[in-house]
């Protein structure tokens, strides 16, 4: 394990840091770079995005992907936790939270815009931040982009009457634009410049070779992406701290409730590791630029829903990285991905 690896939880706090520092001091760079953007999709966090998955797109073989129907258990967990549990519980954690335990604190009507912005980031799981976490877990890269794929595919149809049912409202559409770009840059295109990378590095030992030259620039794209998430957001932080931290709790008590009842049901159902981190990692982070995206056509960009979203953005790497650490710990608890038992997707060249 190299440098940028071994102390990754470093590099990510010094980079919020960095972020906030640099928010501040040059707000008219962030405010720049923060304008590059399509459809809620900042290009230039798209980009190093884009440079954090494509090492795992490129261990992906098409011709195993098609063998996943056979090993449905996995895909039955993810579903099942991501449609019909994280939704709900996600809604009541904000009620609870925001309507009674913080109720003294906030006025009624921004808790209930708090709620709706946590709501809708519990109704739309992780599309692209997902391959990042697999690949620091060693997840089968083939089961992940299944995985992912027909979270999508759900998502096109039970993303809107979920959202509309618990916000209570019937307006709810999904921003196509959004959605699409956001599948596009970061599954389809990823995936057909792994596809040809394998047809280019047919040798299985340079292709991981290739794949260990990466990872450096990998990790570089993530802590990169943390400055400027924390870039855009510091006079927010620095304007609504106390607001930061009241609907953060109830987003990490979800986010760790959600991986917890993943990863126990994975193991209950002997998964292998290499399937149930990164299925549990896929319920536990979120689709924001969707969720943002639809909190700003309902409620408006300077909504107490918008600014809800935006924390789920901002606590979701730490998050989410201490979360990637305990599954590493964990990993010996769980059916060996080797077992004879299981048959791993990814074939050997």
């Amino acid at each position: 394990m190299g440098i940028f690896e071994r102390f990754l939880s470093i590099w990510v706090g010094l980079g919020m840091l960095a972020g906030l520092i640099g928010g501040s001091l040059f707000p008219g760079v962030f405010s720049f770079l923060g304008g590059l953007q399509y459809a809620q999709i900042n290009l230039v966090i798209a980009v190093l995005i884009w440079l954090m998955i494509y090492p795992m797109m490129m261990q992906v073989d098409f011709k195993s992907v098609r063998d996943i129907h056979r090993r449905p258990k996995g895909l039955i967990i993810t579903i099942t936790v991501n449609w019909l549990i994280k939704p709900f519980t996600m809604a009541l954690l904000a009620m609870l939270f925001m309507r009674y335990v913080f109720g003294d604190w906030i006025s009624p009507s921004l808790g209930e815009e708090y709620i709706a912005g946590m709501i809708l980031l519990g109704v739309a799981p992780c599309t692209a931040m997902v391959f990042v976490w697999s690949q620091l877990t060693k997840g089968d890269a083939n089961y992940t982009v299944a995985q992912v794929a027909i979270n999508d595919l759900i998502m096109v149809v039970a993303f809107a009457p979920i959202a509309a049912f618990l916000l209570g409202v019937t307006d709810v559409t999904v921003p196509w634009d959004t959605l699409l770009l956001s599948v596009s840059l970061f599954v389809v295109i990823p995936l057909v410049a792994g596809a040809l990378t394998r047809q280019l590095v047919r040798n299985k030992a340079k292709l991981d070779k290739l794949s260990a030259t990466m990872k450096p620039f990998s990790i570089m794209g993530l802590v990169g992406t943390v400055i400027l998430l924390f870039g855009f957001q510091a006079q927010t932080i620095l304007d609504n701290p106390v607001d930061i931290v009241l609907i953060a709790i109830p987003l990490l008590i979800q986010t760790y409730l959600i991986f917890a009842v993943t990863y126990f049901w994975m193991k209950k159902w002997k998964q292998p590791h290499c399937v149930a981190a990164p299925g549990s990692m896929i319920g536990a982070s979120n689709f924001f630029e969707l969720a943002v995206a639809v909190a700003i056509s309902l409620f408006g960009i300077h909504s107490g829903a918008a600014l809800a979203t935006v924390v789920g953005v901002l606590v979701e790497v730490p998050v989410m990285l201490s979360l990637v650490a305990y599954a590493n710990r964990t990993r010996s608890q769980f059916t060996s991905d080797m077992d004879s038992s299981y048959k791993p997707v990814h074939k050997p060249d």
